[in-house]
């Protein structure tokens, strides 16, 4: 049997990118998340596979019926934080208060729902923003997907493991055994001393198909995968905006076969549930699953 690997889906509209917030973001947006959520939704139901999503605040409260029908359709409701701020421009107290506002904001429309996870906005847990793991663990997180194992030009931290481990505070680069928090970092493969993203996002839509699922085989090997997408970078009609090249590259190639790759990733590989991955889920728990954690 294949090994079991995570799909995780950023809940967040085609205007919340941090390459577009820093040109000023966009005008008066008419979302358009729901149309790219149930792209996704569908295609996960004819796949029969299961997701996280990790839901923007703000998204939820505008939208919903959305969040109802993830949580329906049995995937996993986790959290992208309220705003979609980077941990980089808030405080401990800053964060506390998105964390604070979600739960009341999910638990509005899901009244029973566990949070277990995390995801902050452009993956920017690193050592400058270490504190955060320790407010989300007083918060009662179980799991962090925020810490990408290389340095890229908007984030990342050079040296991380690749692997499923418990940061150390002092240290993001070392695994503490009495770390409260589990970290499944977005999939990254070593091939000799060179690191190559392949996690998803702008990789995901940047690399030709044939060669992104070779790679992930590669990662099979080693250890399950985090796979990580946006509802906007599988919507064929997201808007563009005027960005600079090197932005405009990035957020926009690839958007329109992004749907079909998607396709094409669940037909190749098992997927699930962060939680279930992790055998934190509830069911997991019942019935002893194991985890691969380092």
């Amino acid at each position: 049997m294949k090994r079991l690997h995570a799909l995780s889906v950023d809940l967040e509209d085609w205007y919340h990118p941090e390459l577009i917030m820093r040109t000023g973001g966009a005008a008066a947006p008419q979302p358009r998340i729901e149309q790219a959520a149930g792209s996704i939704l569908s295609l996960l139901k004819r796949a029969g596979q299961r997701a996280t999503f990790f839901v923007l605040g703000e998204v939820a409260q505008k939208h919903p019926a959305t969040i109802q029908r993830i949580h329906d359709e049995g995937h996993e409701i986790a959290s992208h934080g309220m705003s979609h701020t980077p941990l980089w421009r808030l405080d401990r107290r800053g964060f506390e208060m998105e964390l604070a506002q979600f739960d009341r904001t999910i638990h509005e429309i899901l009244r029973d729902v566990r949070v277990r996870g995390f995801r902050a906005a452009t993956f920017s847990l690193d050592s400058s923003t270490s504190w955060a793991l320790e407010v989300l663990a007083d918060n009662g997180y179980e799991y962090d997907s925020s810490i990408f194992p290389m340095r890229t030009q908007l984030y990342g931290v050079s040296g991380a493991p690749l692997g499923i481990y418990r940061p150390s505070l002092a240290d993001l680069r070392r695994h503490d055994e009495g770390g409260r928090i589990l970290e499944f970092p977005p999939s990254v493969l070593a091939v000799g001393p060179v690191r190559v993203p392949v996690g998803g996002g702008s990789y995901f839509r940047l690399l030709p198909g044939t060669l992104w699922l070779k790679l992930l085989g590669e990662v099979e090997k080693r250890r399950p995968a985090m796979i990580y997408v946006h509802p906007w970078e599988c919507d064929p009609l997201t808007p563009r905006l005027p960005l600079g090249l090197f932005a405009r590259f990035v957020t926009y190639f690839g958007i329109e076969s992004a749907l079909g790759k998607l396709e094409r990733l669940l037909a190749t590989y098992r997927f699930s549930r962060v939680d279930e991955v992790l055998g934190l889920s509830d069911r997991a728990r019942r019935e002893g699953d194991p985890r691969d954690v380092r």
